[in-house]
């Protein structure tokens, strides 16, 4: 699906790389180099307007290459302008760190980072348990509420690529979970098997690879350096790998190494 990310194993590498899915959909990853979280960023077009999920984990300026890409698209498409919508996948801090940077964009509206203001501009009237549509124009998006790594946590299932973007709660590394939040991790994992069952992603991808290309090893934790670095989607097993593993535990989270990721207690967070 991807050619190979920039990764940290270079002397030098940009501060961001931008992979094209399709006219539509753009991956930009931000470096190891300026952060060791290393984030991936999605930016997805519809004929309304685009939405940015996340905006990196800091240490750079991450608007001007959302920009290149906007002024690439709009290019394309014989456009002048486009609307932005910045979400997020949730509200920690290495996915919010560009927000600023968006503050005074023209026809840029910023989306809250806490669950009420995730729920509010989606119009999620039962969260976490409602599952609701936002609408690009002629592309529409499932906005699926997965509180359990973080309170205001969402994936977002893209109808026109059939993707998943999985944020933290799945993607090739350590699922961290919180041990106070572990109920809401499961549940949610379950509102995600749940949805998936008439909406077959054809693949997941999350904000982050933390994983090597050796089932079950990861990089160390703040590697600066990814060598050998596992390919970033999941296939859809992984998923039901996963919603099987944490009810396999009970009600205690516990560490569980899989080969594509390992479910990672961590202690109690509000």
């Amino acid at each position: 699906m991807f050619q190979p990310w920039i990764d940290g194993t270079k002397a030098e590498e940009p501060q961001t790389q931008v992979q094209k899915l399709d006219a539509d959909t753009y991956v930009i990853r931000q470096s190891v180099k300026t952060n060791f979280e290393a984030p991936f960023l999605y930016l997805l077009f519809g004929k309304d307007r685009a939405l940015l999920l996340d905006s990196g984990a800091g240490g750079l300026k991450i608007r001007p290459a959302v920009d290149a890409v906007i002024d690439q698209w709009l290019a394309a498409h014989h456009r002048k302008s486009i609307p932005l919508v910045v979400a997020h996948s949730h509200g920690h801090g290495d996915h919010v760190q560009g927000d600023a940077e968006f503050k005074d964009r023209p026809d840029t509206v910023v989306v809250g980072r806490t669950a009420p203001e995730v729920a509010e501009f989606f119009k999620i009237a039962d969260w976490p348990k409602q599952i609701v549509r936002y609408d690009l124009g002629g592309r529409t998006l499932d906005i699926i509420p997965t509180p359990g790594h973080q309170p205001a946590h969402i994936l977002v299932f893209d109808e026109k690529d059939r993707l998943l973007l999985s944020g933290d709660t799945l993607y090739p590394g350590r699922l961290y979970v919180p041990s106070n939040m572990f109920g809401d991790f499961r549940d949610s994992i379950d509102r995600v098997v749940g949805f998936t069952r008439t909406h077959r992603p054809k693949a997941i991808l999350g904000a982050h690879i933390e994983m090597t290309r050796t089932a079950g090893k990861d990089f160390k934790d703040a590697a600066a350096e990814h060598p050998d670095e596992r390919a970033l989607e999941l296939p859809y097993s992984d998923l039901l790998e996963l919603q099987a593993a944490v009810h396999k535990m009970g009600d205690t989270v516990v560490r569980d190494t899989h080969d594509d990721f390992i479910i990672y207690p961590v202690p109690p967070r509000k």
